[in-house]
């Protein structure tokens, strides 16, 4: 059929309610073809009394089914991890003009963006189907996908999804369109005014009556309105009192000297936000009902760690953990080596009167490569039952492994580095004799990073064969890998936190000097803890943009993390193990909360399940406090 191009965009604050679909049942009922589309964002969506047709389209009397559409808000599920819009297509059987459930024949979905990311708005575009593989006697192909290049047109590199409303069967009154009307959609920017406070899209719909494939304004049957909602920063409440109730879509200042608590709305919809600002002395804290939560890794003191002791204690100068941090291992530089298979419960102990240096593990925790500085190179098959020796005798300083245990690397002081590809049972010399002290293996053993005490960090990306040097002459202490090997950091005893993005080729200082020690990484290199001698653990949720203390004080040397991040195992010289649980969101129902000071302020936007994310902040203190 002939069909104007069509493409929309919806604004930031767009909100599909009720409205919208009981707009789109009763004023778009398309004939031989049928499209639309649902918003990418939160929209509110309504049709003026007065803009209504006063009696129904004129009936098709062609002989062919009608085409009917609906558009349906889609919860945060599967199909929309943050919602969206469900579209539903499909013939008019009965011919009612409502589409019945049983009449749907074709569904897509358009679904929100995710909130805070790219900032991308979503277009849908309708277009004619000729007759054809995809529909029979012709229809219409609606096309959705995020506007990557701004220009506000959805273009075909950028359409991610597609759907088919097709037209009925030929009538008896011959072949299929001689005789019926097509109905034809337009749609157009409505500027702010009386119709759409702050603007939006209006949306006409009626009979090509002259057969010439565009809406006339004479042939213009119903017209509805995609209305943005008021900007974040429209509606403002100062609040002075000690507590509030807050409502849906509305900033807060804070403006007390004693604080002030504001609970978040009890019955919120997907997309509803809001947003506070600390303005009085007192700070403030927004508390939550029950079945809430809100979502903490993307802020400053979102990810710190409850942390709780373990037996034994130790001198401890190594740890590994598998990538569910079920199995552990702990190795002491005074004689002791540990094991525990239940995320650090009970420890068992292995092999005593040696002098550890390093250990590693494979991904199951079941194959362990430990080091003794003097020694031969220890290793086990399951899980630290039984172990053989290699029957070396060197200053072994450090040792990694890839994720399945078969290529392993060792370093030697003042030696070489020593590399593995069958899981230990052969040995080859590379590099040259430095002063080897740090190690760290990408998850398949192909990127390899390696510190020097005094030198340059040597970088490897071919299982160890060859290396070449990187960075400036430091005194390296500890380094780690992220699963791929395309996020590499180097600790620095008296110095920095260095940090590589591309496989070690290109390195920078990432944090401010300090005596560090041992540091690890998730296996996307995003959340990061390093070990500080006398000082606090670190942490980072940024691949090590900015760091935050996360511990107590003492002298730790060691850590080791879950594949995901949020298992950390760490280790004090002269202490016990501590095992830390990165915290993902605040704590469930009314216990949880999260309290930020003056001049720190806070938007969240619900996605659904009790669910609040953050969308933005602003930060003068060190980190919200998180319960």
């Amino acid at each position: 059929m002939p069909s104007s191009r069509l493409a929309y965009s919806f604004a930031r604050n767009v909100r599909l309610t009720a409205g919208l679909i009981s707009a789109l049942a009763s004023a778009l009922a398309l004939a031989a073809c049928g499209g639309g589309g649902g918003g990418a964002g939160n929209a509110a969506f309504f049709v003026p009394p007065a803009q209504q047709p006063a009696t129904p389209a004129p009936a098709d009397t062609s002989g062919k089914s009608t085409v009917l559409m609906r558009v349906k808000p889609e919860a945060v599920g599967v199909n929309c991890t943050l919602g969206g819009a469900r579209v539903e297509a499909g013939l008019d059987a009965d011919a009612n003009h409502v589409l019945a459930d049983s009449e749907v024949t074709s569904t897509q979905y358009i679904c929100n963006a995710t909130a805070g990311v790219d900032g991308l708005s979503t277009l849908v575009r309708m277009r004619a189907e000729p007759a054809g593989s995809n529909c029979a006697q012709g229809g219409s192909q609606v096309l959705a996908g995020k506007d990557l290049n701004r220009n506000d047109v959805l273009e075909d590199s950028e359409v991610t999804s597609s759907a088919y409303v097709c037209g009925g069967a030929p009538g008896a009154t011959g072949a299929t369109g001689s005789s019926g009307r097509d109905s034809l959609l337009a749609f157009a920017a409505e500027a702010p005014g009386g119709t759409c406070t702050y603007g939006g899209q209006r949306v006409q719909s009626g009979l090509d009556l002259n057969a010439n494939g565009v809406l006339d304004a004479a042939e213009v049957t119903a017209t509805a309105y995609v209305c943005a909602a008021a900007p974040a920063d429209t509606r403002w409440v100062s609040v002075t009192a000690s507590s509030v109730q807050t409502e849906s879509n509305t900033g807060y200042q804070a403006n007390s000297g004693t604080g002030v608590t504001l609970t978040l709305p009890p019955a919120p919809t997907v997309g509803d936000w809001i947003k506070v600002v600390g303005v009085g002395s007192g700070g403030w804290t927004i508390a939550q009902n029950a079945g809430q939560r809100i979502d903490t890794r993307g802020l400053p003191g979102g990810t710190d760690f409850d942390w709780r002791s373990v037996a034994p204690a130790g001198s401890w100068v190594g740890l590994a953990s598998s990538a569910d941090a079920t199995h552990l291992a702990a190795v002491s530089s005074i004689g002791e080596l540990y094991t525990s298979i239940d995320s650090g419960a009970s420890w068992v102990l292995r092999l005593p009167v040696q002098t550890w240096s390093g250990i590693a593990s494979s991904s199951d925790g079941l194959k362990l490569l430990a080091a003794v500085n003097g020694g031969a190179l220890f290793r086990s098959t399951d899980g630290g039952d039984t172990w053989t020796n290699d029957g070396s005798s060197r200053a072994w300083t450090a040792v990694a492994s890839s994720a399945d245990g078969s290529r392993l690397v060792a370093t030697a002081y003042l030696g070489q580095i020593w590399t593995s590809a069958d899981g230990g049972s052969s040995w080859t010399a590379r590099e040259s004799s430095r002063a080897w002290r740090s190690v760290a293996s990408s998850a398949d053993g192909r990127v390899l990073v390696a510190g020097t005490n005094g030198g340059q960090l040597y970088v490897s990306t071919d299982y160890g064969v060859s290396w070449t040097a990187r960075a400036n002459g430091q005194f390296w202490w500890s380094v780690a890998a992220s699963a791929d090997g395309s996020i590499l950091y180097a600790t620095v005893d008296t110095g920095a936190v260095w940090v590589s993005t591309d496989s070690g080729t290109t390195w920078g200082a990432q944090s401010v000097n300090r005596d560090w020690r041992g540091i690890a990484t998730s296996a996307d290199g995003r959340y990061v803890v390093a070990a500080t001698s006398g000082g606090s653990l670190y942490e980072s949720s940024d691949r090590g943009q900015t760091w935050h203390a996360t511990s107590d004080g003492g002298a730790w040397t060691a850590v080791a993390s879950s594949a995901d991040g949020v298992k950390v195992t760490a280790a004090k010289s002269g202490s016990t193990i501590q095992i830390g649980t990165r915290r993902t969101s605040t704590t469930l129902g009314i216990a949880g909360s999260i309290s930020g000071g003056q001049q720190d302020s806070l938007e969240l936007q619900y996605v659904g399940g009790g669910v609040f994310m953050p969308v933005g902040y602003v930060l003068a203190n060190l980190a919200f406090v998180v319960r």
